[in-house]
């Protein structure tokens, strides 16, 4: 071959490998990089994301989804509002409680989606112990950690069911079933998915406990939503509709098929009890993804009477510096449309 001939062939491979660059440059501009928050470990209704994230769904609408385990809806939403984190998943009255105690904070994170249509709290207490009803808790040593929401949203319970005073023992929260187990107090709040399961973990049967849902005994708060950040809504609009499509799309399939998709959780940490976590995810579907009130009120939306009712409720009860307000902390204008939200199974 002539030098000729070479220099040709050198520089068609050179301009190969620059269109290369470009092509790979270009598809690196157009996906948008979300760090996600979780409110709790990789249990059962962590499958919500996961599967999405896991089948790529995320990553076909553009998006590089990074999803971690968290500690508690306040530490979700804290690390939202600081832009350590672009998206989280957060109790509603946790992000309440945060707006009203922080007026003044610069980049107060909204509620974007609802996923639990009712709160998972609920009262619990061993059958032995006497107590059938929440009329009888009245005098009596109820449980949980000090920033556990239904011990939070308890006043709002107390006064639904026109209760009387009762005495609170604080406890770290692995501790919260087992002192329960051993009589130390007569009953616990906490989620009813978890703590049940906790308590069956300790010894007792499920049969064995009386399990009072907030839901079922006049408290109507909703519980845990998808929050964004103003800036990250400002800025990245398109992305949070895609972020809202894909996971709406996987939240789908979890429902349908929720043993299957434990198997994504799995993935993300290998010492879960499988069986365990198949309960606890058919459970908050059950309870509070495809309850009655979020058949009524369709998945993914909310309500802005009862919103407001709970912003009322919510600010006496956690006692925030100044009155939640309600518009302040719901952007509806994000979400999928009416087709791709309707994912709740059949009855």
């Amino acid at each position: 071959m002539s030098l000729q001939g070479l220099a040709r062939r050198r520089w068609l491979a050179s301009v190969v490998v620059a269109l290369k660059l470009c092509v790979a440059g270009t598809a690196s501009a157009q996906t948008t990089s979300i760090k996600f928050q979780l409110d709790w470990r990789f249990e059962g209704p962590a499958a919500l994301f996961l599967l999405p994230a896991a089948k790529g769904y995320f990553k076909d609408e553009k998006l590089d989804v990074s999803i971690d385990a968290g500690n508690g809806s306040g530490g979700a939403v804290t690390r939202v509002a600081s832009g350590a984190y672009d998206i989280g998943f957060a109790d509603l009255a946790a992000l309440m409680e945060f707006h009203a105690n922080n007026p003044d904070a610069p980049n107060k994170p909204v509620a974007v989606m609802v996923v639990y249509n009712n709160t998972p709290a609920a009262v619990l207490a061993l059958k032995k112990s006497g107590i059938k009803s929440l009329a009888d808790l009245t005098g009596k040593k109820l449980g949980a950690p000090v920033f556990d929401a239904g011990r939070r949203g308890f006043p709002i319970l107390a006064k639904a069911n026109k209760l009387g005073a009762v005495t609170w023992i604080s406890m770290d929260p692995p501790l919260r079933e087992t002192m329960l187990m051993r009589g130390n107090v007569d009953a616990i709040t906490g989620f009813s998915f978890t703590s049940l399961l906790n308590l069956e973990a300790r010894g007792a049967k499920a049969a064995d406990v009386l399990v009072l849902p907030y839901a079922d005994n006049g408290v109507k708060l909703y519980g845990n939503v998808i929050i964004a950040t103003p800036k990250f809504i400002k800025e990245k609009p398109e992305a949070l509709k895609s972020f809202l499509r894909a996971f709406a799309k996987g939240a789908k399939e979890v429902l349908a098929k929720p043993d299957d998709a434990i198997a994504f959780v799995k993935e993300r940490d290998g010492i879960i009890n499988v069986e365990l976590e198949k309960r606890r995810l058919r459970m908050a579907i059950a309870d509070v993804i495809a309850s009655a009130d979020a058949r009524a009120e369709g998945f993914g939306q909310l309500k802005l009477p009862r919103l407001t009712l709970m912003a009322s409720q919510v600010s006496d009860a956690y006692a925030t510096k100044t009155r939640v307000d309600a518009g302040a902390v719901w952007n509806g204008g994000f979400l999928p449309s009416a087709a791709e939200l309707d994912i709740l199974p059949k009855k």
